[in-house]
């Protein structure tokens, strides 16, 4: 027998009805809240009904508004639900939207904003995935370029014609965000300043990772970390997918396939792997089980309209769902993994957040269930919170690992998210496939993943579903070696995908772009610590070399890594690349040659800093460090290199390095390499350090103390 509505069902619904009438909305507030970022208020807007969960923090008036400003979203209600739209200049290149199928230039697209467990992007053609990012950026024709930010979590519909952006929603009016600046680089710097950046990752993050579903039992995690390091396959971290659950339980380890997870993770340390765990937000309704137990008795759980506790069908059969919407929630959430972290895990992956459910509408919870909220969170329903649900869950999960281990920094992988939720979560783009277009599509993706405030992301690599070939994994893997996330992963029914488990060419191929990835580090870090800082994108597309260069605005096989390095994929047909000076790179022996080795180019002016070949990033990099320089029509060039202790949070406080290298020609013949700039109180013993300069097709080669100035002859 079904309950009566009570009086919280119907503030449910005086929350998240809207007037029934349609037409435009005028603007009650227009304040400049940053360099070239104005915030834009319609009437009948109210925070207390439409919270962010986007923005990192409240924006401040910062002066008047340009007059000559001409960027001016129209708001307007249909139906009762609040939309805006933004004309957009003649000419304009746009892309971002976040995760989403498709091609990289997003005019004329269309995406429906509603977190779904999308698996090989079958629903709706890839149009709706599993993440929210209601961002645009616009690249003018001349280079300049502009971003507009919708600050609505609800239920909505992102649609990028060429003469208008336009955002329509479900739910109640909701501010604009407007930043016009004079490139997309310091656009999404200006983004940055609203949702904040990618917390520094722990150094580890950044090396390879090797995942399936699952690996089990303790002996075969073990058999694969050996054959990392007996066959030098270099390699940072293990995965452990739902199997590692007792029956699906989360929080809880089996003690039949791992007696001893502590013994086992130790194993892991002591051999240079870090792990990470799969927590999922589906909790078993068993009350014989502590962690469904004890939510329930905080009231922890959503419910449906009847206030009865939700129950829908996940891996554990009938689960309960966490509503994070109640702080009191998600403090609960978060002590849940000092006990678990204390067996030695190291990262925590977060899975099915949406949240799917295998029983419920389209997938997932009714829309009339109910979320109680708190704090300045309203009561809702699930229409409203759906797409916020990953991002308060990450919240929670993020706080948890900092509270069980406050000395580290977490690393956190997050299926489902929002914009402004990279601040507690890397991503990846979720359950694709093992065919040649998905590995094609991995590039786009990720491109406008970095473009949207999101810069640690990557895919599966070789593909999570079908079987994956020699080839398709030699040619993923070949670039996949320089996604910001490098992580080869496979559905429980496939083949394997190790790097040694097609053939002994593929191995030897998939050994060899891996040492160029762990080569990289120092220039990879340094990345990684400027898109903390300033929330640049790691993995970049390539008209980020040029903006002005419209020849370049469509090219997707490509791609930048960090300011000064390109990369152009074994399957790369004609790409479109920068004008100017590249040079070719070689990090490994025969790299050149290789059949799958991904092209890399050097930008002319620019200084890479390498290291050398190792296996995990407990090894020294800098034994020696290298230098790669590749002067520019002036015969200069710049380049930095950031590095601290890969871990903790000293780098907070001064305990890091941060060098600026500049190098001249001197004589006509002769090009010196010196330190300009020393930041930073940490010491790192280079030893010697060599220095390669690229000209002309030709390589130069010298060594010396960096401090006193390396001279090169020409």
């Amino acid at each position: 027998m079904r309950k009566r509505i009570s009086l919280l069902q119907m503030a449910v619904f005086f929350f998240t009805a809207q007037v029934a009438w349609a037409g435009n909305i005028k603007t009650e507030k227009v304040t400049l809240v940053g360099n070239g970022i104005v915030e834009f208020i319609p009437v009948g807007y109210d925070v207390s009904r439409t919270p962010s969960l986007i923005l990192s923090h409240e924006p401040e008036k910062k002066g008047e508004v340009p007059e000559n400003w001409k960027l001016v979203p129209q708001f307007t209600m249909t139906d009762g639900k609040a939309n805006a739209s933004l004309d957009v200049p003649a000419g304009t290149s746009l892309y971002g939207g976040g995760e989403v199928t498709g091609p990289l230039l997003r005019n004329g697209q269309k995406i429906k904003m509603w977190n779904t467990d999308n698996g090989m992007y079958r629903v709706d053609g890839g149009s709706r995935l599993y993440q929210t990012h209601p961002w645009v950026l616009g690249v003018r024709p001349d280079g300049t370029a502009f971003g507009v930010l919708f600050d609505s979590f609800w239920k909505a519909e992102l649609i990028t014609n060429s003469d208008k952006i336009e955002f329509n929603t479900e739910g109640a009016p909701f501010r604009t965000y407007i930043i016009d600046r004079e490139s997309p680089q310091a656009v999404l710097k200006g983004l940055a300043e609203l949702t904040g950046t990618i917390s520094m990752p722990p150094r580890w993050a950044i090396g390879y990772h090797q995942s399936r579903f699952s690996y089990v039992p303790e002996a075969r995690v073990k058999e694969v970390a050996n054959t990392f390091r007996e066959k030098k396959i270099p390699c940072d971290v293990i995965w452990f997918d739902i199997n590692y659950m007792d029956e699906f339980r989360v929080f809880t380890i089996n003690n039949r396939d791992f007696p001893d997870p502590k013994r086992m993770n130790k194993y892991l340390h002591d051999n240079g792997f870090h792990s990470v765990y799969m927590i999922d937000p589906g909790v078993k309704v068993d009350d014989n089980y502590f962690v469904y137990k004890t939510g329930k008795e905080q009231n922890a759980f959503v419910c449906d309209i009847y206030r009865n506790e939700f129950h829908g069908k996940v891996w554990p059969g009938a689960c309960a769902f966490p509503d994070f919407t109640r702080p009191e929630t998600r403090t609960w959430w978060s002590g849940l993994y000092k006990d678990f972290m204390a067996n030695g895990i190291d990262g925590i992956w977060n899975d099915m957040n949406e949240p799917s459910v295998f029983d419920g509408p389209g997938g997932t919870m009714p829309k009339n269930n109910i979320h109680l909220g708190g704090g300045n969170l309203p009561i809702g329903s699930h229409l409203m919170y759906h797409n916020a649900y990953g991002r308060l869950m990450v919240e929670a999960s993020y706080n948890g690992m900092m509270a069980a281990n406050p000395s580290k920094r977490p690393f956190l992988l997050s299926r489902s998210n929002i914009i402004g939720g990279q601040r507690y979560a890397a991503m990846w783009t979720g359950d694709n496939e093992a065919t040649y277009e998905h590995m094609k599509l991995s590039i786009p993706m990720s491109i406008t993943l970095g473009l949207s405030g999101q810069p640690f992301n990557g895919p599966d690599i070789g593909g999570f579903a079908g079987n994956t070939t020699p080839d398709l994994w030699g040619n993923w893997l070949g670039f996949g070696a320089f996604f910001p996330f490098s992580r080869g992963h496979a559905s429980c029914d496939t083949n394997n995908k190790e790097p040694w488990a097609f053939t002994k060419d593929i191995e030897k191929e998939s050994r060899m772009a891996l040492e160029r990835r762990y080569r990289l580090l120092p220039y990879l870090y340094t990345a990684f610590h400027v898109a903390h800082k300033d929330g640049q994108p790691v993995m970049a597309p390539v008209f980020f070399a040029d903006p002005k260069d419209e020849s370049l605005r469509a090219e997707e096989q490509a791609f930048m890594l960090g300011t000064d390095l390109l990369i152009i994929p074994a399957f790369a047909k004609n790409p479109s690349l920068p004008k100017g000076i590249w040079e070719n790179l070689s990090l490994v022996k025969g790299d050149t040659k290789g059949k799958y080795q991904a092209k890399l180019k050097v930008r002319g002016g620019s200084i890479i800093p390498v290291g050398k070949i190792i296996q995990n990033v407990n090894e020294n990099s800098f034994d020696p460090l290298t230098l790669v320089v590749c002067p520019d029509e002036d015969s200069k060039a710049e380049g930095s290199l950031y590095w601290d202790k890969g871990d903790g949070w000293g780098f907070q406080k001064g305990d890091y390095k941060q060098l600026t290298f500049k190098a001249e020609l001197v004589d006509g013949h002769h090009l010196i390499v010196k330190v300009t700039d020393d930041k930073g109180e940490d010491q790192i013993d280079f030893g010697m350090i060599k220095v390669e300069v690229l000209h002309a097709g030709h390589t130069y080669k010298s060594s010396g103390d960096i401090a006193k100035g390396i001279t090169v002859k020409l």
